[in-house]
């Protein structure tokens, strides 16, 4: 199977899953304990179906949005994913390329294995940044001030992940930062050459954005866990959230919103968006989907802010089914982060492309020329 051959996620998947190693491949695959939240986030969709009109004038579409302060052309951008170069040796510049040739958002991860500035000059396109609150409180507000330096022009406030989710894929296959050639993972490196000869040849793993500051994960071993259980604040509070919001002083999201009541405060500590999401099912399981929290945070908030559904789309259709709700735009992670694996920026381009073909195709089928004709008279649900 090569890149040619992947037409959907799904396949990018396949394919990932034969390039990388099992400790990386189900690192971005699972999600927390049973991994009941990871599939129902993308079942959800098939609770509505869409109700298509005809006879309407489709010889010019449009699926423009604004979005953070930014025309997109497309309503979908990336979400942002840690440790990137652990998947194919273009990481993040791969995936911030692609993003920038398809006239869209890039989210870089507060752990990437690029940093702020070397991502900030890869390309003109329009750049958020993902914060995570860390225990050094100067660190974390200290990246707002980096990516004011380097022109991003959004952050998202990550709240979803003061602790690691019980990830037991992570724990039965040994997966750590950087990765460790142990006897119980080292038949499935020693299966996997090409990877493992660009880890130990290219440029030295590391996260990038803590270079300097914290050891755990680049000069020290660490599991994901570890680091995320050693190294994040538990204490950070909406009153937190507010300071970072202004010290940004431009779009800001808070990413990981489930609730109503969440959402509303998000709107009074200032924020310009909300993310609704669950950490692709990878923190709490058996929390709701994404999609079927966005009904009742639009009712409530969506006149207000920025409403962006993060989880579970892996489809044309799970896009205009999220914009009929009144969602404004769509993230996407495991959907290029397989195709990154699989193939690097060809096949990360292939995965956008792709992606954006089914939502015009889907749109024409729906008899609809542009997504703000997409409403829930367009939704039925089961």
């Amino acid at each position: 199977m090569s890149i040619k051959h992947c037409h959907n996620t799904a396949d990018f998947r396949k394919l990932a899953k034969k390039r990388l190693p099992a400790p990386l491949f189900h690192y971005i695959d699972g999600g927390a304990d049973d991994e009941v939240t990871l599939r129902r986030n993308t079942e959800a969709f098939d609770n509505c179906r869409l109700i298509p009109n005809a006879l309407a004038d489709l010889s010019n579409m449009d699926l423009s949005a604004n979005v953070l302060g930014q025309d997109i052309e497309w309503p979908v951008f990336c979400s942002p994913t840690a440790m990137g170069r652990l998947f194919h040796h273009e990481g993040e510049l791969a995936v911030a390329r692609a993003a920038h040739e398809h006239k869209t958002i890039y989210s870089l991860s507060s752990l990437s294995t690029t940093d702020i500035e070397e991502v900030g000059q890869s390309t003109p396109g329009p750049k958020c940044f993902q914060l995570y609150m860390h225990k050094d409180r100067g660190l974390s507000f200290d990246f707002i001030d980096r990516c004011k330096e380097a022109n991003y022009s959004a952050i998202c406030l990550t709240v979803d992940t003061l602790v690691a989710g019980n990830r037991e894929k992570d724990l039965y296959t040994g997966m750590t930062i950087p990765p460790k050639f142990t006897l119980k993972s080292l038949a499935s490196f020693a299966a996997h050459p090409s990877w493992s000869l660009n880890y130990l040849l290219r440029r030295k793993f590391e996260l990038a954005n803590v270079r300097g500051k914290i050891e755990e994960g680049t000069g020290t071993l660490s599991s994901v866990i570890g680091y995320i259980n050693n190294q994040f604040d538990r204490s950070i509070t909406w009153k937190d959230a507010e300071e970072a919001v202004k010290r940004w002083g431009g779009p800001f999201a808070i990413k990981g919103v489930m609730s109503v009541e969440d959402a509303r405060r998000s709107v009074d500590i200032g924020a310009s968006a909300v993310m609704i999401s669950n950490h692709g099912g990878r923190q709490l399981d058996g929390s709701t989907a994404p999609f079927d929290q966005l009904g009742p945070i639009v009712d409530a908030v969506g006149d207000q802010i920025e409403v962006i559904l993060d989880g579970g789309v892996r489809r044309g259709t799970h896009v205009l089914k999220a914009l009929s709700m009144g969602a404004k735009a769509c993230m996407i992670g495991r959907g290029y982060l397989y195709a990154l694996a699989a193939g690097g920026y060809p096949a990360v381009d292939r995965a956008l492309t792709k992606l954006r073909n089914e939502i015009e195709r889907d749109m024409i089928l729906m008899g609809c020329a542009s997504v703000k004709e997409l409403n829930r008279s367009m939704l039925h649900f089961d």
